[in-house]
């Protein structure tokens, strides 16, 4: 039977990968911050679905925090099959104003700790010829966002680095996706920190975490880099800016994003 790792799979997105993977039969190692949410996924998912689950709880925004993983994992003698990188967060507002020390937080977790899980994870990977690994980016990934400047770039990031892998990868029968996924909840926007009218605006191009998951479990097993789930307007957001200047866009983000500063 084989085995997903599934980072920031307390809530949201994450807690839908579990779910359905083990739907489909896999064992998980799931990843995050909260114990007890943590814990109730495991014992209902095992109660539901007759599979093994367990939990690593572990804060991603400390440097060493996917060596400590890795080397759990290594412990429990697993091996990891699937990997989705889906933990990540944002911080609304003006970066000059913010606090530095949170966003370099937002950098170790939408970024270092990803690379460095991915690396990791990768290398035995290719050396079975075997494995996957979804990285989860976003629609922000194709434009330069004012407010949620932090967020974009390192979704940028994903998506570049991703589709570079992708590439690299192919020969040695390990898939890899991005998705880039626009709004799946109120609940990320609350808790970087937007204005209430920007929490009820992402409500109008939601999409659903089980659709997000379902569109990137068929892309993965399509061989695609890259799939853009669900809602038509997060297609709409992702292609339009190819067609009009990198500073329209920009401009464009400042006016929706900052009518609050």
């Amino acid at each position: 039977m084989t085995t997903a790792l599934i980072t920031g799979a307390s809530a949201g997105i994450g807690a839908a990968f579990a779910q359905e993977l083990a739907s489909r039969g896999m064992n998980l190692i799931l990843v995050a911050r909260s114990e007890d949410k943590l814990q109730n996924l495991v014992t209902s998912l095992q109660a539901q679905y007759q599979i093994q689950a367990e939990m690593i709880v572990q804060d991603l925004t400390v440097p060493d925090a996917a060596e400590t993983i890795f080397n759990t994992i290594q412990q429990r003698g697993h091996s990891v099959d699937l990997l989705v990188n889906n933990a990540g967060t944002g911080d609304y507002g003006d970066f000059a104003e913010s606090d530095r020390a949170f966003q370099l937080q937002i950098i170790q977790l939408n970024i270092l700790a990803l690379v460095d899980l991915t690396h990791r994870f990768l290398q035995p990977m290719r050396q079975r010829r075997s494995g996957s690994i979804i990285n989860l980016a976003s629609v922000a990934a194709f434009q330069s966002m004012p407010y949620f400047s932090i967020y974009s770039a390192t979704k940028a990031f994903v998506l570049s680095f991703t589709e570079a892998l992708w590439a690299e990868n192919k020969s040695y029968n390990v898939r890899i996706v991005a998705v880039c996924p626009g709004p799946a909840g109120k609940q990320f926007f609350q808790q970087a920190g937007f204005p209430a009218r920007l929490v009820d605006l992402s409500a109008l191009v939601e999409t659903p975490a089980k659709v997000v998951v379902r569109d990137a479990l068929a892309a993965l097993s399509k061989g695609d880099s890259i799939v853009i789930p669900g809602n038509p307007a997060n297609q709409a957001l992702a292609t339009l800016p190819r067609f009009v200047p990198r500073n329209w866009v920009a401009n464009f983000w400042k006016l929706v994003l900052g009518n609050e500063f």
